[in-house]
């Protein structure tokens, strides 16, 4: 008696291609995943970033009583002396009054920020004597300085941010 051999396929070149393509597929999707998601992180990093630096000046500014000739650059955190309003920015679209007619830069963690702080009475109450002002802080994320380039932001397209509170100005203690 002769036992037959069986002989047992191997992988033909076409599944071989196929599971190649399918693992390429998956593969190219992870890394795009992957990519998308540090790009987004580094954003909302760079976003939380903005947000405690305007909301520093906003609380500063506020326990001024919203003065009309208060100054970043006094607080001695790097933020640079007023400089003049780039032309064609978004500070020109908010309402109010600029402090200073100008803008400050800083750079907090590596991310260069531009910002202008502006004010403007809203209410007053002659009985009380007792005034609302609107205090605004704008931070646009383009760098204006053209003689320096190098820092680039992943927000640099993105919308400015915009923060605004209210502070009552008494006619007693300003």
């Amino acid at each position: 008696m002769f036992k037959r051999f069986k002989f047992i396929k191997g992988v033909t070149l076409i599944e071989a291609v196929v599971a190649i393509s399918v693992l390429a597929i998956a593969a190219v999707g992870a890394l795009g995943y992957q990519y998308h998601a540090t790009r987004h992180s580094r954003i909302a990093r760079e976003q939380i970033t903005a947000t405690r630096t305007a909301q520093l000046l906003l609380e500063d500014w506020k326990s001024t009583a919203g003065s009309e000739t208060y100054s970043p650059a006094s607080l001695g955190l790097g933020f640079s002396s007023p400089s003049s309003i780039p032309e064609g920015s978004i500070f020109s679209e908010v309402p109010g009054s600029p402090i200073n007619d100008a803008v400050y830069t800083v750079t907090v963690d590596g991310l260069p920020m531009t910002v202008m702080l502006k004010w403007r009475d809203i209410g007053y109450d002659g009985i009380a004597e007792v005034s609302l002002r609107e205090l605004t802080i704008i931070v646009s994320f383009k760098n204006y300085d053209t003689e320096n380039n190098a820092t680039r932001s992943a927000l640099e397209n993105m919308p400015a941010l915009i923060l605004t509170t209210y502070v009552r100005i008494d006619g007693t203690s300003g």
